[in-house]
């Protein structure tokens, strides 16, 4: 599965992307498996509220099925203007 990163969740990552064998079920459980793999990610995971993702370019939430999923994107909110 490819995951994606923008922004600011990009830059405390330190990658914009990368490929990752998982078996989480839900985009929640991946985010568990990736703020368990170093501290790094455990800070761009830290606060759930200033995210949102993307499953397969759908905007969605933190407890969507990862069943079948090709790319997930994590980045902050947008503000219009």
């Amino acid at each position: 599965m490819d995951v994606l990163y923008f922004a600011w969740v990009r830059e405390r990552i330190g990658l914009p992307r990368e490929k990752i064998e998982t078996e989480a079920k839900t985009v929640a459980d991946l985010v568990a498996e990736l703020r368990a793999r170093e501290d790094r990610y455990d800070l761009a995971f830290s606060d759930l509220t200033a995210l949102r993702v993307a499953v397969d370019q759908t905007l969605t939430d933190f407890d969507a099925s990862l069943d079948g999923a090709r790319e997930v994107a994590f980045f902050p909110p947008m503000t219009g203007g």
